[in-house]
């Protein structure tokens, strides 16, 4: 009875504490609180732009970050500004970002033994699939038209009484 108690209070609590995790005016996610400000030194702020523009937003995956409003982009904007803040070259703000997320987070990842299946994964499956259609044709039976082969004695006469038959058969009436 105590056990079934306690796992009744439990879920009375995992309903609370849902219910106070989706009621509104819940307190928002670190993601939301972050601002997207602009750094106050132009050519700083140019050179993050650029790099905006080669970042891969994971959540929408066919955007930059530039281009995404959703809020992993945001805050990929926001480290990206604090790296370049921080004086990093525009080479250490992306590989930062690259060790932290990997390689999927550039919109073109880099040629090398990890990405050889991107990059090489379309050309290879068009080739198949050329190499498929050629067999299919390959394989395929044409028909030859064939030369009518001559009647023997027998079968024109036996054609020529049938044709006489219908002819006597057919006749006017």
């Amino acid at each position: 009875m105590t056990r079934a108690r306690a796992l009744k209070s439990l879920m009375i609590a995992f309903a609370v504490f849902g219910f106070l995790c989706l009621a509104p005016g819940a307190p928002t996610s670190v993601a939301q609180s972050t601002i997207d400000v602009p750094l106050e030194d132009v050519t700083k702020e140019h050179r993050a732009k650029a790099l905006f523009k080669i970042l891969r937003c994971l959540v929408c995956q066919n955007q930059s970050i530039d281009d995404s409003n959703a809020d992993l982009a945001r805050d990929l904007r926001v480290l990206v500004r604090q790296r370049i803040a921080a004086g990093d070259s525009d080479e250490q703000a992306v590989g930062y970002i690259v060790d932290r997320y990997g390689d999927w987070v550039l919109l073109e990842p880099p040629f090398k033994r990890a990405t050889l299946i991107l990059w090489l994964g379309p050309l290879a499956i068009l080739i198949l699939a050329v190499g498929g259609i050629a067999l299919r044709f390959r394989r395929r039976t044409v028909e030859v038209p064939v030369a009518p082969v001559p009647l023997d004695a027998d079968e024109s006469r036996r054609l020529a009484e049938l044709l006489d038959d219908t002819d006597t058969k057919d006749g006017p009436g």
